[in-house]
């Protein structure tokens, strides 16, 4: 069966990890480190036969919501006031289970971040099975 692994994460995290000046606390070697650390992460996957697919998501400011409204489709701009926290970015995986499927995301707490890092929000990922057909919803 096949899972997603989301990450989230807030339009800070993507300031930070930028390196903008108004938020100094990730360093090069930090943001060197989160990508090697990914890296590793998915290189096992692959060699594995888990993987399936990944990608990273833009910064929230980039983002679009659609929504009706009156029946008329209504659009604004991100990032968005009412929340926070978006989707960074997703992983799928093709394993034997919901818990081989948990096991692979749990190896991300492990992420790396600075030790003077305030983060934005409590870290976590979210972990879904993919419906392969209209039955399996």
């Amino acid at each position: 069966m096949k899972y997603m692994i989301m990450m989230f994460g807030t339009q800070r995290d993507y300031d930070n990890l930028a390196g903008k000046p108004d938020n100094p606390v990730w360093s090069g070697e930090d943001v060197g480190a989160l990508h090697a650390f990914m890296e590793s992460w998915n290189n096992a996957l692959v060699e594995s036969g888990e993987f399936v697919d990944a990608q990273g998501l833009t910064e929230p400011v980039h983002a679009r919501r659609v929504e009706l409204k009156d029946g008329v489709p209504v659009v604004t701009d991100g990032p968005y006031s009412e929340t926070q926290e978006v989707l960074a970015g997703y992983t799928i995986v093709e394993c034997a289970s919901f818990d081989r499927a948990t096991e692979i995301a749990a190896r991300l707490a492990g992420t790396p971040h600075p030790a003077n890092a305030t983060l934005t929000h409590e870290w976590h990922v979210d972990v879904r099975p993919i419906a392969g057909s209209f039955e399996e919803l």
